[in-house]
């Protein structure tokens, strides 16, 4: 990547709309990578990547380990999501991404990055068999 690349998430880029997150869940495909689940969907937003992240409180009671584990995972998307979003922007395409966290321990920041740039890999060779047209 050029060295003048900017790795930004903003908040258009943020999947926070109700309405897109609950037609994710119920008409979208998942894969599993561990130690995350990904639900992704071919969709009609205004970016033409938006990701969502998530960590169950089930496994992690404390607000601060949720907390601190959303905030590994968004870093990494941020810093790999731009060949990603080059190759939708190329295709004319949208997609929305949620990502769930489902281990049972604090992850190290090097897991998350390298698990983070198989799925962002997967999703760009999903995204390509997928012609459907956006829903």
């Amino acid at each position: 990547m050029p060295a003048s690349t900017r790795y930004y998430f903003k908040k258009a880029d943020k999947l926070k709309s109700r309405k897109q997150i609950d037609m994710l869940f119920r008409q979208g495909r998942h894969f599993s990578v561990f130690p995350f689940k990904v639900t992704w969907l071919p969709a009609n937003a205004a970016a033409n990547l938006q990701a969502g992240v998530g960590v169950s409180s089930r496994h992690f009671k404390r607000a601060v380990d949720r907390n601190r584990i959303k905030r590994l995972m968004r870093e990494s998307y941020r810093l790999q999501k731009n060949e990603l979003q080059q190759y939708l922007r190329e295709k004319d395409k949208r997609l929305s991404v949620f990502l769930i966290y489902t281990g049972n321990e604090i992850p190290h920041y090097e897991t998350v990055f390298e698990k983070l740039g198989i799925i962002l890999h997967r999703l760009k060779k999903l995204s390509d068999e997928n012609d459907t047209p956006a829903v």
